[in-house]
């Protein structure tokens, strides 16, 4: 016969009381589909008129977007292009058409970095930085270098003479 464990924290309130762990700070990516996307530009067209003002801006930005490394390194911080690949504010998936806001709680100015081009230049990047840059756990983070990693092992053996070491 097992005697009842005493409660350790009866006299103790309950805001006094450890609570578990939460990390405020980070909210969950959200995604929006190709099709959600066009119905909600459908939408604003239909109840807005046509702003000139936004229109003559997104043609400067296109105008001006850089196409090379070379003429983005030097460029305003924080990018104003996140239709770029290396952009880390959002995700496109190619194959749906989907957008995926990596930070649907922050403003562009808020994030500490906005071009992967940038933390890969600065090199030494932790897991845990990583996947605090990308809005991902730091689990997800490993479980997506080792799939890269096998995807490369794979390549270099197919590859004859590709002698590299991914180990």
């Amino acid at each position: 016969m097992s005697l009842p464990k005493p409660d350790v924290w009866e006299d103790v309130t309950p805001e006094q009381q450890p609570q578990p762990e939460r990390n405020p700070g980070r909210r969950r990516s959200r995604t929006l589909s190709r099709k959600e996307i066009a119905r909600d530009l459908r939408q604003a067209k239909a109840c807005e008129p046509a702003d000139l003002e936004l229109e003559a801006t997104i043609a400067e930005l296109d105008a001006t977007r850089p196409h090379v490394r070379a003429e983005c390194a030097d460029g305003p911080r924080p990018c104003p292009y996140i239709s770029c690949k290396h952009h880390l504010y959002l995700d496109i998936n190619p194959a749906t058409g989907s957008i995926k806001l990596n930070f649907p709680d922050k403003e562009l100015c808020d994030l500490p970095e906005t071009c992967a081009l940038d933390v890969a230049d600065r090199g030494g990047v932790t897991l845990e930085e990583v996947g605090t840059l990308l809005n991902l756990t730091r689990e997800r983070i490993r479980q997506l270098e080792t799939h890269g990693l096998l995807k490369l092992r794979a390549t270099a053996e197919e590859e004859p003479g590709c002698g590299a070491d991914l180990g």
